[in-house]
């Protein structure tokens, strides 16, 4: 029998209970508000994401903006200098072999370590290749050019001098035309040309190692290396068009066969140099190569990649902007950049003409090409590359502008040379059909070559090599493709196969696994579609009367499953759907 308390424990209970709440409260309040501001700050996972990517964008569009109004303030003037090793068997000066993968110093002659009392010996193959380059250039050749020498002091130039050519080049007066194909800014228009002031001869200096904290080392294989130094006209008002404008020469020194590597391979380096100016002000005080009223310029050295080119170009253009902006000076310097980094950095205060104390050489005398030589080169230049992509999208081979591209630019025009190859094969298969299927078939050719056999070499992580799919393969399943024998699946199947080492020809290939297409009658057809309808009425009905187009491809996708694999043809296979529920 339960009884009621007394007054007294009621009371006692009462005074408990009320010191309980007040004695844990604090702790019990604490960790409870603790535990719902936890909660409050938990995001679910895709509200996170969203949230992300919407702060990104919003950032990306603050980025444009202040591009934009950085764009409309201030007027960016960028010159390039381009310095390229060229392909030659010897060195500019002597005869000691060019490669620089030997042993460290194992190919260096006495007039290479400045040798007291060795004489430079012009080696005249090293002009060809510079000729191809300043000819593909549209350069006016000098037929009578000097050397002169470049004073200053540092270890990896042992003479104290760098042999170039700096008052009389081979070559001036050039030009190279970008176009919007070639990743120019949208604001520069469909084509921008930029002059070329000169192209001239020199020698490379030796490669330094560092090692830390002191030692530096030497290889005095690359000194007196060939280089062509190529310097354009400050021309350029974007970083996107300058990084396009090194892109380009690239690949027409490549096109030509005057440099054996790029970028890529340390076979060519870029100097920026790089000014602003207030737009409405009056003009600048400094002249550049003919071109006056520009504000003071900084050289950014060695970049070894075009994204360094266009990062570079936009750091020094903001660091520029902010100094004059709070009230400073720009002054002239030689500037360092670190891929990844978002400064460039001082390396040295900027040298002058007077500074380096130009001086004709004295020990080599003048060079004389002959008019005959330059019209033999001209004649027998290998095709550049706007006109492989005018050729490539015309209607020979009928490709786009994105295929035509990277066709030309992957694996050093190797890749280009085996499309060719494929092309070539099918053309001589059909070359009594019209142009429209033999550009259906360079089209065809060009996407197996592309994406097909490059997706393959992407997932293997290997370099091109033309030997993996012979292009009598390649033309075969693109031929076999055209005819409607083998079906996509099938061909890639093949591919994969012949990629990963099958070396049976394609024909026996698909005739003793018999891969070949066999079409389905029209019975068959109605047979596989009927089944599909009859599992799926509803499905039917709301086609029928919603008109629910799309889900017809369900009804596709399951006849493909149920059929005969490879050989339900998904346009057939609609059709048929369409006559029986429409």
């Amino acid at each position: 029998m339960l009884r009621r308390p007394t007054s007294g424990a009621v009371r006692l209970f009462a005074r408990l209970n009320r010191h309980l709440i007040i004695s844990s409260s604090p702790r019990y309040s604490s960790s409870l508000q603790t535990d719902q501001a936890d909660r409050a700050d938990r995001v679910p996972l895709r509200k996170q994401l969203k949230q992300d990517a919407k702060a990104l964008k919003l950032q990306k569009k603050q980025r444009k903006e202040n591009e934009e109004e950085s764009r409309q303030t201030w007027e960016l003037t960028v010159g390039v200098e381009i310095h390229a090793q060229l392909n030659t068997a010897a060195k500019l000066f002597s005869r000691a072999a060019t490669s620089t993968s030997d042993t460290p110093n194992a190919n260096v002659a006495l007039f290479d370590l400045a040798f007291p009392g060795s004489q430079p010996e012009f080696q005249a193959a090293t002009l060809l290749p510079a000729l191809r380059a300043a000819i593909a250039l549209n350069c006016e050749i000098q037929t009578v050019s000097r050397f002169d020498r470049k004073h200053y002091f540092y270890q990896d130039q042992p003479a104290g001098y760098q042999i170039t050519q700096y008052y009389e080049p081979f070559a001036r007066n050039g030009y190279v035309d970008l176009y919007d194909y070639d990743g120019i800014a949208p604001e520069d228009g469909d084509r921008v040309r930029i002059d070329i002031k000169q192209v001239q001869l020199e020698q490379d200096t030796a490669k330094s190692q560092e090692y830390p904290p002191s030692t530096q080392l030497l290889d005095f294989n690359r000194v007196s290396h060939p280089l062509v130094e190529i310097i354009t006209m400050p021309q350029i008002h974007t970083p996107a068009t300058a990084a396009a404008c090194v892109r380009k020469l690239q690949s027409i020194l490549q096109a030509c066969g005057a440099v054996t590597t790029g970028m890529e391979l340390g076979g060519l380096r870029a100097d920026v140099n790089v000014s602003i100016r207030r737009r409405g002000d009056a003009p600048g005080q400094h002249q550049y190569d003919g071109i006056s009223g520009l504000g003071q310029r900084t050289e950014i050295k060695n970049l070894s990649s075009f994204k360094a080119v266009e990062d570079a170009i936009i750091a020094e253009k903001n660091r520029q902007i902010r100094l004059l902006e709070s009230g400073g000076v720009v002054e002239g310097e030689t500037r360092g950049w670190t891929i990844g980094s978002t400064e460039t950095r001082l390396l040295r205060g900027k040298e002058g003409a007077v500074d380096y104390r130009y001086m004709p050489d004295p020990d080599i005398p003048p060079l004389v090409i002959g008019e005959d030589l330059i019209s033999s080169l001209q004649g027998n230049l290998p095709t550049l590359p706007d006109a492989l992509v005018s050729q490539l999208i015309g209607s020979e081979y009928g490709l786009s502008i994105e295929d035509a591209k990277p066709l030309i630019e992957l694996d050093d025009g190797a890749r280009l040379e085996y499309y060719q190859d494929v092309v070539d094969i099918l053309y001589s298969r059909h070359g009594d059909q019209n142009d429209q299927t033999r550009a259906t078939l360079a089209r065809m050719a060009g996407n197996w070559v592309l994406h097909e056999l490059g997706g393959l070499l992407a997932k293997s992580d290997q370099s091109w090599d033309p030997e993996v799919v012979p292009a009598q393969s390649l033309a075969d399943l693109v031929d076999y493709l055209h005819q409607k024998r083998i079906t996509g699946p099938t061909a890639k199947q093949v591919l994969a196969a012949v990629f990963d080492g099958e070396r049976r020809p394609v024909p026996q290939i698909l005739d003793e696994d018999n891969l070949l297409f066999r079409p389905l009658s029209r019975e068959e057809y109605l047979a596989l579609a009927e089944s599909a309808l009859a599992q799926n009425p509803q499905m039917v009905e709301q086609i029928r009367q919603k008109k629910q187009l799309g889900k017809l491809g369900w009804f596709v996708g399951q006849m493909m499953r149920t059929g005969e694999k490879g050989r339900v043809e998904a346009t057939k296979a609609e059709e048929i759907l369409r006559e029986l529920i429409l």
